[in-house]
């Protein structure tokens, strides 16, 4: 039986990911959750971590905190990208193991895999060929700190494992028109042309690239279920230097047939105008997942039905991104 008065720190409480775990670890009846708001500690600093895991000593610490933004984004502040990842999961890491704690969980980003990495990539992929130019100060930082919790693993016997999640879309998603992910701004749009009656709704490109979504009650319950297994089931999918597992459902959608989705989701009646003088992107993007599936765990969450719980959860929230 686990013990529910493990003190457990979740650190990004406040963000998609870390919200939703929060949140199933307390439903599942922890009792000793361990938060930080970003103004009550900052991971990039040192000597403020260090006195943070010196005077609360967690049992297992979730690192699910980052800097995170789109294309626009990484592209604008590449610096602040890779410098706040680096420190944030460097200091984390150092004092978990520092203050004695055995387990941790580090959340990655499929961004890690080589830009033309064959489909569904593979967690062998890693390392083996050129970034996705515009997210690659990001995705450096996210090899990191794999590389981080392999390098602990091997020169100090901790048990830090690592998760790299798909896209993700649910509740506490970032709705901001300009700088959101392709659901939340699909939802935001169609929500916004239902309640303004406009007959159209403009999307970028052909439809005809390719996408896999995981809804994020889905990853946190995936996080849950990698942090409890035994280190012998782990370490049968895995390998010190390649030690990272991939979370998906290993299926994918055209962007087309979800806009099709929220569309109706949504209930907007107008018509959907395709503009292809903008990009698709990358042609796919596509987890393989068969690890974690071997290990026993597979997602709940039908795209569907994670679109309409989201389109709700927007609805009842949305006078927080009138302003965006």
């Amino acid at each position: 039986m686990p013990d529910k008065q493990k003190k457990i720190y979740v650190a990004g409480h406040r963000g998609m990911v870390g919200s939703a775990l929060v949140k199933q670890l307390s439903d599942a009846g922890y009792q000793n959750i361990i938060v930080r708001t970003h103004a009550e500690l900052d991971l990039t600093d040192q000597a403020a971590v260090r006195n943070f895991f010196q005077q609360e000593k967690p049992e297992q610490v979730i690192l699910a905190a980052a800097k995170v933004g789109g294309i626009h984004a990484n592209n604008v502040y590449p610096a602040e990208f890779i410098y706040q990842n680096l420190m944030m999961e460097a200091n984390v890491v150092h004092q978990a193991w520092a203050s004695g704690c055995h387990q941790l969980l580090f959340l990655g980003s499929s961004c890690i895999y080589p830009k033309l990495a064959q489909q569904p990539m593979q967690e062998s992929a890693l390392l083996t060929g050129v970034l996705e130019t515009t997210n690659e100060p990001y995705a450096i930082a996210k090899i990191a700190g794999i590389k981080l919790c392999e390098s602990y693993n091997r020169q100090y016997g901790t048990d830090y494992r690592s998760v790299m999640p798909t896209n993700l879309y649910g509740q506490n998603d970032n709705f901001h028109l300009e700088n959101s992910h392709v659901i939340p701004a699909m939802l935001r749009k169609f929500h916004d042309a239902k309640t303004a009656q406009s007959p159209t709704v403009s999307l970028w490109g052909t439809g005809k690239a390719m996408r896999e979504f995981l809804h994020v009650d889905d990853m946190a319950a995936a996080c849950l279920f990698v942090m409890s297994l035994s280190n012998q089931r782990y370490q049968s999918q895995t390998e010190p230097m390649l030690s990272h597992i991939n979370v998906g459902t290993g299926e994918d959608v055209t962007i087309r047939e979800l806009a099709e989705t929220i569309q109706k989701v949504v209930g907007f009646d107008g018509e959907i105008i395709w503009d292809s003088s903008k990009p698709d992107g990358t042609p796919r993007k596509l987890m393989d997942v068969n690890k974690l599936k071997s290990l026993g765990w597979q997602p709940q969450i039908a795209l569907a039905e994670g679109l309409t719980n989201t389109y709700r959860w927007f609805v009842e929230h949305q006078s927080e991104f009138k302003a965006q």
